[in-house]
């Protein structure tokens, strides 16, 4: 067929129900008999529970049930990531409390209002106990540890491979800089929530996830009972950023109790409780860059600590996995050694954000091999250029395994540096210092490479109706990223059926036969490799019936825009609806269900410039502009493609400015509504510059890479390092995330002339300790 949709911008083709406010989300489903449920949450951060008082709650109109954990079961329950064993969390607390909103007990009513009046109506009895909120507080001895059996609060670790081995000592300067990645919360527009319909032998579930066939099985494990007894329906999800993988523990409580009621329970998060829930990023860097004098790289030393909150959270692990795995970056390092720590805390678990743990090392490695350019007066472009791994070198094996597929890494920088204009916006910098003025400029650059998609399989479907339309399945699970255009514009150009007869399902697990869900931007590569291969086998069964109904050989039976026909022979041609029609009626249907596996991951890269106005007289930080070339492989659809780039960007500069979780001394969350927690608004924000380079991975046959979360990693070291940069002829050489007016006014006062300080003693320790712990996936 002439020409090919691929690559062109194509309007998405899943929004005008959603704009016309026709959308189906949990909250909205209701059935006869549905019954709400709310959790009573504890005030304190470690508390023992002495006492529980249900039974004037239990007389309030409307209760049907009020549940402790000895209602619902002590036993450890199922969740997305098992980070130590040791760190079991039931459906309920039990026996102790170990973060301010750990819930305690469930209440159901006929109506969410009966029910947070009842919920009042619960008198519980605490014990409290001392309370560590910050991580390297957490290590210091003496500190209040969450499980008495672990004996401290180390969930798990990653010890140097040599512990002797000092990778900066033939360097010639070395960089040292503590750096904060700070916790924020991921706050989607759409909190946790979940539907529970019992069947005789299961559940039914309508669930805001983002991995319905994971979530299946998790409930399933937590009822005790086989998963083809759980059926998963995922509706319109309002956004998950890697905070609803999965289920969790609060999810199966609801699970528990609908079958211990024997009628549907619906729970929805109140904002305040998503603000706890949901919540990422969140580790401490001690970085120590080794160079030569020619800013040469020699060799990184990175040691790390990852917050996991209560319960060992599994967002302080990633410190120990994917922050590891891309810790040098797209950068040649010759010697590496890296150490992490996952520590809990008396706080809220700590879970994944847009790019979990990749934007962490990110960070990391641009804010020092910027600091490192400042201190021996290099260009920040300059020193990269020395450094980013030349696109003759691909695949190249990193220092910590990963096989960087494909790339051409100062492509995209020299394209970013070209758009910003470099040279004029810092003679417009050197005015506004030489003129005296206030208002400066900064500008900051980061060149990122990612991994994405991780390998493994996933399900994709085309089926042909009677009627030549057809619908297409996949296992990812879509909630915003317009999987329903990409996979039918995929299906489109190999089968010549238009965008307007083709229908997309997704996210039931009754009729999805198995996914992965949508995580780790895997989506494209993983499921649209899937429906790819099931649209070029469809398009081979087709071909076959063709050859039946035109009496001729396979081999010359052409599709074109005209249907199918004989090549060579001018005469009638048989459209999509009478061959579907034909395969109907003669071969019981016409469509493949089929599996793809990609072997190995891919990863994505780019650059990004920021330039920043900082006001010295207050503190305040203003991006004024922000380009992003960002390189995903084969682009299938450039309008989704930047969407996910502006996306993405905006909540980059976001954590780079503005939002940070917070908690006081006493584990209190003192961020928890949107009246405190600095997300920003549409006033706040700014027209991103997105532009791309195109290099087509090997890895899967369409060449993708993935797009979610790469402008999230790019921009916060951006925007960081150009925040520096404007302030670096005053003395300061690094500001903490994020870069608020009172921090940033702090540091132009008093710069400080020592930024790094030594890493917590438990790090000299973990030689000793063994083998690190392994961290059990669900």
């Amino acid at each position: 067929m002439p020409g090919s949709i691929l690559g062109t911008e194509v309007r998405r083709v899943e929004d005008l129900e959603l704009l016309l406010g026709q959308g189906t989300f949990v909250d909205n489903l209701d059935s006869d008999g549905v019954a709400h449920a709310v959790f009573v949450r504890s005030p304190f951060a470690h508390a023992r529970i002495v006492g529980v008082d249900t039974s004037e709650a239990l007389r309030a109109p409307g209760v049907l049930a009020v549940y402790t954990c000895d209602d619902l079961g002590r036993e450890p329950l199922p969740s997305f990531a098992t980070v130590n064993k040791h760190a079991p969390r039931a459906a309920l607390a039990v026996d102790k409390v170990r973060y301010a909103g750990d819930p305690v007990v469930l209440v159901v009513a006929e109506t969410r209002a009966l029910a947070v009046d009842a919920a009042e109506l619960v008198d519980i009895d605490y014990d409290e106990l001392p309370v560590v909120t910050d991580v390297e507080d957490a290590l210091a001895e003496g500190a209040p540890v969450q499980f008495e059996e672990i004996g401290s609060n180390i969930a798990t670790f990653r010890a140097a491979k040599d512990a002797d081995d000092d990778v900066l000592d033939d360097a010639d300067h070395v960089t040292r800089v503590r750096i904060v990645n700070q916790r924020i919360a991921v706050a989607p527009i759409e909190g946790n929530a979940i539907l529970v319909r019992p069947t005789p032998e299961g559940i039914e579930a309508w669930v805001s996830t983002q991995h319905p066939h994971m979530a299946k099985d998790l409930l399933a494990r937590s009822i005790g009972v086989d998963a083809e007894h759980v059926r998963v329906v995922a509706p319109h999800v309002g956004g998950a950023f890697g905070g609803k993988a999965g289920t969790g523990t609060d999810h199966a409580a609801i699970a528990i109790a609908a079958r211990r009621l024997d009628r549907p329970v619906k729970w929805v998060e109140t904002r305040s409780e998503a603000m706890l829930s949901m919540q990422g990023r969140g580790q401490v860097q001690f970085v120590e860059l080794g160079v030569r004098s020619d800013g040469t790289i020699t060799g990184l030393r990175m040691r790390v600590l990852g917050e996991c909150g209560a319960y060992a959270g599994f967002g302080g692990a990633l410190a120990v996995g994917p922050t590891y795995l891309m810790a040098q970056g797209p950068y040649v390092v010759p010697r590496l050694r890296f150490e992490a720590i996952a520590v809990m805390t008396n706080t809220a678990p700590v879970g994944a954000f847009r790019g979990a743990g990749r934007p962490e090392a990110a960070a990391a490695i641009d804010r020092v091999l910027d600091l490192a350019a400042q201190e021996l007066g290099i260009a920040p472009e300059e020193i990269r250029r020395r450094n980013l791994i030349p696109k003759d070198a691909f695949p190249f094996r990193t220092q910590t395994g990963q096989t960087y597929d494909i790339g051409d890494y100062e492509l995209p920088l020299q394209e970013a540096l070209r758009i910003a204009d470099i040279d004029a916006a810092r003679a417009e910098q050197r005015r506004r210092i030489e003129a005296g003025e206030t208002r400066l400029l900064g500008i900051g650059l980061a060149t990122y490479v990612e991994i994405t998609g991780f390998g493994g399989s996933e399900f994709g479907s085309v089926q042909i109706i009677s009627d030549g339309s057809a619908t297409v399945m996949a296992g990812t699970s879509a909630h915003g990223q317009g999987h329903a255009t990409s996979f039918s514009m995929i299906v489109s150009d190999t089968l010549g059926i238009p965008l307007s007869r083709i229908g997309y399902r997704q996210s039931d697990t009754a009729m999805v036969r198995s996914g992965g869900g949508t995580g780790g931007s895997r989506s494209l590569q993983l499921g649209g490799s899937a429906v790819s291969k099931a649209a070029d086998e469809t398009r081979v069964q087709a071909l076959a019936v063709a050859a039946r109904m035109l009496e001729a050989s396979v081999e010359d039976v052409v599709l074109d825009d005209d249907g199918f026909g004989v090549a060579g022979v001018p005469g009638d041609r048989i459209g999509w609806p009478d061959l579907a029609a034909y395969a109907h009626q003669h071969d019981g249907g016409l469509g493949v269900d089929t599996d793809f596996t990609q072997d190995g991951a891919t990863f994505p890269f780019g650059a990004h410039v920021s330039i920043v106005e900082v006001d010295t007289e207050t503190g305040r930080v203003t991006p004024l502009r922000h380009v992003l070339v960002d390189d995903c492989g084969r682009i299938v659809n450039p309008l989704i493609v930047a969407g996910q780039q502006h996306g993405g960007g905006i909540q980059g500069i976001s954590q780079a400015l503005w939002e940070e979780m917070l908690y006081d001394e006493y584990g209190t969350p003192i961020t928890s509504s949107f009246a405190d927690y600095a997300i920003p608004t549409a006033a706040d924000g700014i027209m991103l510059e997105a532009s791309n380079t195109e290099t087509p991975t090997p890895v899967n046959p369409i060449g993708a890479k993935g797009i979610g979360e790469s402008a999230t990693i790019g921009a916060t070291p951006a925007v960081q390092n150009a925040v520096v940069d404007a302030l670096k002829h005053l003395g300061v050489k690094h500001v903490d995330l994020p870069c608020t007016a009172e921090r940033v006014w702090r540091e132009i006062q008093n710069p400080r002339s020592e930024v790094w300080r030594e890493p917590p003693p438990a790090f000299a320790d973990l030689r000793n300790e063994g083998d690190e712990p392994e961290i059990v996936e669900a």
